[in-house]
């Protein structure tokens, strides 16, 4: 019996809503699996967690989280009770910094059933890659002075072994999908990072000549994003530009609501995270309107890091089935509820025995 656990953390809105629906779907898989179980660890690190205690999590909840396996996380944030920045940096980013989650992958398809806002989307399927751990989201800078004299500095970092493990790990993937990486950049405005990422991306990809690879500008990218997504396979970034593209990617698909996102411990010396990229959407908490395809996928995604491929893709085959027989949340032009969406795919997975 191979076990699997995990730490759950549904955190805010919408992500305490959805995260036993998803449960539920991964315990469905795993009794049809046969050999799998998953062992499942709660906390509840949230903003109102926040407001009773001060901080976001424990002083020592990374030291709690390293006895599971792998991090499966709902949402984080709620600006009404406490500002984003408190909010993200004490528990999301803390628990990717303090794991040395130093990638983030997200997937992004066409799904069977959702009617894309881009009509020409032409069944398009992407991975992007994202540098998880430095870039432009590091915490070297300050401020001095008050008034109009404020001055604000703010370093983006990058080193070669970072850039470099990014950029090799995407060209890993393409050589198991479609053989074309493309880089983001903007050499031709940013004058030291970029044409440093543009290096690295030449080096490591001299390694993989059969591999089509192009760099284009940030701009450019997410524009052709937009009007030509069939034509990208596996997209390598930076941090800030990779969250950017993935947002884009997420809504191309119909919905941000249905993306899923892995946080990659590479090493396996700490525990990975998954979670959707959606955020807590406290304009539709209550209403059990609240999309759980995000949250299962990402699942699906735990379930390719543990090894069970097949399973997984057995997982969103279903969700797209579902999707395709008009089991929707209306988000994506259906009227289902969150229960009824993961109800149906239970059904379907309970079906496989």
């Amino acid at each position: 019996m191979k076990k699997i656990t995990l730490s759950v953390i549904p955190g805010d809105g919408v992500g305490k809503e959805i995260m036993p629906h998803a449960l539920r779907v991964l315990d469905a898989v795993a009794e049809v699996h046969g050999g799998l179980t998953f062992e499942k660890v709660e906390y509840p690190w949230s903003c109102e967690y926040y407001l009773e205690h001060g901080e976001m999590m424990p002083e020592d909840g990374l030291v709690q989280l390293t006895e599971s396996d792998a991090v499966f996380l709902g949402a984080v944030g709620n600006p009404q009770l406490v500002p984003d920045h408190v909010s993200l940096w004490g528990l999301l980013i803390a628990i990717r910094r303090g794991f040395q989650q130093s990638l983030n992958i997200r997937h992004a398809k066409q799904i069977r059933g959702i009617d894309p806002p881009i009509k020409h989307a032409n069944q398009f399927d992407l991975l992007v890659v994202r540098e998880n751990s430095e870039g432009e989201y590091s915490e070297v800078g300050g401020r001095i002075h008050q008034g109009d004299d404020e001055v604000v500095v703010q370093n983006a970092i990058f080193t070669k072994k970072a850039t470099k493990r990014a950029i090799d790990y995407a060209f890993q993937l393409a050589a198991t999908r479609g053989k074309r990486v493309t880089s983001a950049t903007k050499s031709n405005g940013i004058v030291f990072s970029m044409p440093f990422w543009d290096n690295v991306f030449q080096e490591v990809g001299k390694q993989y000549p059969d591999i089509e690879q192009q760099s284009v500008h940030i701009d450019a990218l997410t524009a052709f994003l937009v009007t030509k997504p069939a034509e990208f396979d596996v997209i390598v970034a930076s941090n800030l530009f990779g969250d950017i593209l993935t947002d884009v990617s997420a809504a191309i698909m119909g919905s941000i609501g249905i993306g899923p996102a892995a946080n990659l411990n590479v090493e396996g010396t700490y525990p990975s995270m998954f979670e959707p990229v959606h955020g807590s959407a406290p304009d539709i908490v209550g209403k059990g309107m609240a999309n759980p395809i995000g949250q299962i996928w990402t699942g699906k995604m735990m379930l390719d890091h543990f090894g069970e491929e097949e399973l997984g893709k057995t997982l969103l085959d279903i969700v797209e089935d579902v999707t395709e027989a008009g089991i929707k949340t209306p988000d994506i032009g259906g009227r289902a509820t969150t229960g009824e969406v993961a109800d149906a795919i239970i059904e379907r997975v309970k079906s496989l025995t």
